[in-house]
């Protein structure tokens, strides 16, 4: 620890003022802002990762950070906080809390865990933004959507005509054989011009 005290010439006369009676630097830190944030944006997620300068080794893995992001036109009063779960300088959003079409900005600042009791920091100034914008689900285009259309036209088009003349030529089938059976131009004709003719045969004879 360290004893602070400031000491300076009033009125004509020497004072002294004692500020800090202990003071021990590792539990009055800050922290340099991160530095060099990235954001890549798809359709499922949001990914955004930085670096950290200045800090020693000893503190880089017990760091915390807080991830701040919002609309780009939006003041960054309403904006949302988010906490990455460990003290990798990196943070996914999920595409379900972006809308669609919308660019978003986003900062981050750290500083030591408060799990931790052999330091103790306040959070540092936040650091220069990024921009990023949910990627839209891809979609077909006009282009390739005709061009199936006009593939599965073919197939679809002789399937239906052999379908019709299967189904043609099944019904004449069954006509035709129906109208053998049953129809009396095939046999009723012939049975009546015999039965007439053995009638005058006989009324001849009678005669």
């Amino acid at each position: 620890g360290y004893r602070v005290s400031l000491q300076g010439n009033f009125f004509g006369r020497n004072h002294k003022y004692v500020t800090f009676p202990v003071y021990n630097p590792r539990k009055h830190i800050k922290l340099d802002p991160p530095l060099n944030l990235q954001s890549n944006a798809t359709a499922s997620k949001c990914q955004i990762w930085w670096s950290v300068w200045n800090v020693p080794w000893y503190l880089i893995e017990i760091l915390q950070y807080e991830l701040q992001y919002k609309e780009y036109s939006v003041s960054w009063e309403i904006a949302l906080n988010k906490t990455p779960s460990s003290s990798l300088p990196q943070i996914e959003i999920e595409a379900a809390e972006l809308r669609s079409g919308i660019a978003y900005v986003a900062r981050v600042r750290c500083k030591v865990s408060e799990n931790e009791n052999s330091y103790h920091s306040q959070w540092s100034e936040w650091s220069q933004t990024t921009v990023f914008q949910r990627a839209d689900v891809p979609k077909l285009s006009e282009k390739i959507i005709n061009t199936t259309m006009q593939l599965l036209f073919i197939p679809l088009s002789f399937g239906t005509l052999l379908y019709l003349f299967w189904n043609c030529k099944l019904s004449s089938s069954c006509f035709l054989t129906l109208g053998q059976k049953v129809s009396p131009a095939l046999t009723f004709p012939r049975q009546l011009l015999s039965f007439g003719h053995s009638i005058v045969c006989t009324m001849g004879i009678s005669r």
